[in-house]
């Protein structure tokens, strides 16, 4: 089973993390976007055209399912292209469900790029919820830049951009956006008695339930920076460095 996981660059590692995890024995393409990162401050109509490029790119090297691992890109283009592939197509949004779950009588805070903030399908998502006026959003815009240059005291820019929600109010924090779960360390400072959750464990138990049962074949990983396979030493390190923080964000 060879299966494709793209993300506008760094954050989807997320999921193929977890990919690993839940299914070890497929053999995975992960195409990273990085001539276009970040998607969160681009128009709809790139956000469309680079994902729809990565995905025919992927279908092209015999995927037969296909993970957005990226909030934004499920927002803007999921939808359009399951009309166009037979394969299945594996979209990622904000643990909004599991939040309102657990969130008693507090409030729950969703953070991600400001195009899922702003975008339809967030909104839809949230109104669905009998409570869903116990929300509040939040877009962090420049966090997805620092977690694909490695930067992870965000403490100082998260401080002043979340200034105005006072950490008592909020037993829930959302990351919905791949990139915000290596900052998972931050926002726990930030939020000493919030519980911060994300989406990837149950897109990919999604992914795994569209696909036959797994043999037990060893699996692989291929990585893709905007279709050209990463080989040089260098780069492949940089790819098991942030698998390594993942990692450990998951066991916070």
């Amino acid at each position: 089973m060879k299966i494709g996981l793209f993300d506008s660059g760094m954050g989807g590692l997320t999921l193929l993390e977890e990919a690993l995890i839940q299914r070890p024995g497929a053999d995975y393409l992960f195409y990273a976007d990085t001539d276009h990162v970040p998607y969160g401050l681009r128009s709809r109509e790139e956000i469309m055209q680079f994902t729809s490029q990565a995905v025919a790119f992927l279908a092209d090297e015999g995927c037969e399912c296909i993970v957005l691992a990226c909030n934004t890109a499920t927002a803007v283009a999921a939808e359009a292209l399951r009309a166009q592939y037979t394969m299945p197509i594996v979209g990622i949004e904000p643990a909004v469900k599991s939040a309102l779950a657990h969130h008693a009588d507090k409030r729950v805070l969703v953070v991600a790029t400001p195009v899922t903030i702003r975008g339809e399908k967030l909104l839809r998502l949230i109104d669905q919820f009998e409570d869903h006026d116990a929300v509040d959003l939040c877009a962090l815009p420049d966090l997805v830049c620092m977690a694909e240059s490695e930067q992870y005291n965000a403490l100082p820019y998260l401080k002043n951009a979340l200034a105005a929600f006072e950490p008592q109010n909020y037993s829930e924090v959302v990351l919905g956006c791949t990139h915000f779960n290596y900052f998972r360390d931050n926002f726990l400072t930030l939020f000493p008695n919030a519980e911060v959750i994300d989406g990837a464990a149950g897109t990919i138990r999604r992914m795994c339930s569209l696909l036959p049962p797994e043999t037990n074949d060893a699996g692989s990983v291929t990585f893709y920076c905007s279709g050209r396979e990463v080989t040089d030493a260098e780069s492949l390190s940089a790819f098991r460095r942030r698998l390594e923080r993942l990692r450990r964000m998951r066991t916070l």
